[in-house]
């Protein structure tokens, strides 16, 4: 919350109001009036939702939205905003439509595949910038879900397509992957390996970073290590992949080498039960987090499976979502929710108890 403005004296002005006593008049009404307006502004505003709600002490708190370009500080040059103004059309603002896949390149930057735009794109908060693709290697992007980066190469999971493209940040093409794939729909990287996670062929394939194919694991089905329609995938520090089962309604996890280790969740509308997973990412703390596309919400597990808290609902206000994808989360523990049809990124913190 910003603090309350403070009652300054106004000091005299230095140069002398034209029109007497009604221009000073006029020069005081108007600032008691700016005053009046800051001080009002600055009473209504509230504290940032926070989960769980008072009294109990918050873990997980709203920080800020992320639409277009400006909300990130990107600024035009002088002589485009200059342009824009004449004109009365804005050039410059890259903006979401429907993002859907997250990730986090080494440097900390957020990577948004967006299906609405058919672009990829990558936001450098830290320097307020923002790159943005929608053809990459001379192949128009159809309907990109996912997309990884590792050093210069971007990787970028193409559903409509079929293919996985390896592009670098001019947008030249690398290379394309397409040997055990039909509908790739997630991505991530575990050192030296790109996970690709296939909903129609319901397996996880794993590529080198130059394309070549290594090996796959997991089929159709509902046991252990089976899949059905798996969607998003990511990886811990601890090296483990979690899956995202979708039709199966539960998080699968393995080891690094493809192993079963253990799943939770179940279908049902209860706590702790899915409808239609989605996202999934850990944070700091060995927490799973899985956002959950029909209740529109975000649930947190602890290691084992146990739920711990959830939040969210449908709507548009901050916390609540709209078809959310996507989660990722950065080592500084901020938390980023792709809320797809409400066209936004939303932004959380988890907060460390002591």
């Amino acid at each position: 919350m910003k603090p309350m403005l403070k009652n300054v004296p106004f000091a005299r002005p230095a140069l002398k109001l034209r029109g007497g006593w009604r221009g000073r008049n006029a020069f005081v009404i108007a600032a008691w009036l700016a005053m009046l307006f800051n001080l009002s502004a600055s009473a209504e505003q509230k504290p940032a939702p926070a989960w769980p709600p008072p009294p109990a002490p918050p873990r997980v708190v709203y920080v800020r939205q992320i639409s277009e370009s400006p909300d990130i500080g990107v600024r035009p040059p002088v002589l485009l905003r200059l342009a824009n103004w004449i004109t009365g059309v804005n050039n410059s603002r890259q903006k979401l439509d429907r993002p859907f896949g997250l990730s986090l390149d080494e440097s900390g930057n957020l990577l948004v595949a967006d299906t609405g735009s058919a672009t990829v794109n990558c936001l450098d908060l830290a320097h307020k910038k923002w790159q943005r693709w929608s053809t990459v290697g001379g192949t128009r992007l159809l309907s990109p879900v996912a997309v990884v980066r590792r050093g210069a190469t971007f990787f970028v999971a193409d559903s409509a397509l079929g293919k996985v493209i390896a592009f670098d940040e001019k947008g030249r093409g690398q290379f394309v992957i397409t040997n055990e794939l039909e509908r790739p729909a997630g991505l991530a990287l575990l050192g030296d390996h790109l996970l690709i996670a296939d909903s129609q062929r319901h397996q996880i394939v794993v590529c080198g970073l130059h394309g070549e194919f290594i090996s796959k694991f997991g089929c159709r089905g509902s046991g252990p290590g089976e899949f059905n329609f798996p969607t998003h995938i990511s990886v811990d520090s601890q090296r483990r992949i979690y899956v995202t089962d979708s039709l199966n309604c539960r998080i699968q996890i393995f080891d690094a080498d493809g192993h079963f280790l253990r799943a939770f969740g179940s279908a049902g509308d209860g706590p702790g039960c899915f409808s239609r997973p989605k996202g999934v990412a850990v944070d700091g703390d060995g927490h799973v987090y899985v956002v959950d596309g029909v209740f529109n919400n975000v649930q947190i597990f602890d290691e084992p499976g146990r739920l711990l808290l959830d939040w969210g609902g449908p709507g548009a206000a901050a916390g609540e979502f709209s078809l959310p994808n996507a989660i990722v989360i950065n080592s500084k523990n901020e938390i980023f929710v792709a809320d797809a049809y409400n066209h936004r990124l939303q932004m959380f913190r988890y907060l460390r108890q002591p």
